[in-house]
């Protein structure tokens, strides 16, 4: 895996989203009176990961598993437990499993190749979501998160999205996107209570844009991968 490489593999459009999305997270970074450089570094490097797991890039899911543990210091210092839980011992892990699901399945050297989902694999992930999501429901409730409804819901989607990832499936990125709009409203939440976690509202903003760019570019990829 070599960095430069997967950036210069970018078509002119998907180059341009990942500029103009670290544009956007910089200038909300110097605007923002309340600077905190570890948000600022965790987002740079979340948008990457997305823009290169959107082209099927193994090197994305590297970057994944380096966001979360970032992401999961943040959420700790709001004590927004289940988002440090999921991201620490739920997204990272996965993400580490899909480096290596997504090396050992190669369509190319810089894709993956797809697979597809029946109804046995989609009833076997239903039903293991929702025994994490009421497992890690009573695990929040225990420690005092804020705003559990959210928490809760941000559980379901991110495993349903962290699972799809590792199975190589489209749908990966439907999963982040409504995780995306759950995380939105955590953090336009937690905002309120200390500004300097607008630039995260601004993160997620920018992932959901990433993310639906992201099942575009999948079906695009699993079109011409059927062809060949």
């Amino acid at each position: 895996m070599n960095f430069k490489k997967s950036i210069t593999n970018l078509s002119k459009y998907e180059m341009a989203l990942w500029l103009g999305s670290v544009i956007l997270l910089t200038i909300t970074f110097i605007i923002n009176p309340n600077k905190d450089l570890l948000n600022y570094f965790a987002t740079i490097i979340g948008v990457t990961s997305l823009i290169l797991n959107a082209k099927g890039d193994a090197l994305g899911q590297v970057l994944m598993v380096i966001f979360s543990v970032l992401y999961g210091i943040i959420a700790f210092r709001f004590r927004y437990y289940g988002e440090m839980i999921t991201y620490l011992g739920m997204t990272a892990p996965i993400a580490a499993l899909s480096v290596i699901t997504w090396l050992k399945n190669p369509y190319s050297e810089r894709e993956v190749k797809m697979s597809h989902m029946n109804m046995k694999k989609w009833t076997v992930l239903i039903f293991c979501a929702i025994i994490v999501t009421w497992i890690f429901y009573y695990i929040l409730r225990f420690f005092g998160t804020p705003n559990l409804a959210f928490s809760t819901i941000s559980i379901t989607t991110s495993f349903l999205a962290s699972a799809l990832t590792m199975l190589r499936s489209p749908y990966y990125a439907i999963f982040y996107s409504l995780n995306d709009i759950v995380l939105i409203v955590l953090w336009v939440l937690a905002s309120f209570e200390n500004p300097i976690y607008y630039s995260m509202v601004m993160c997620f903003v920018i992932f959901l844009i990433n993310d639906i760019y992201g099942f575009y570019n999948w079906l695009k990829m699993r079109r011409r991968q059927e062809e060949w």
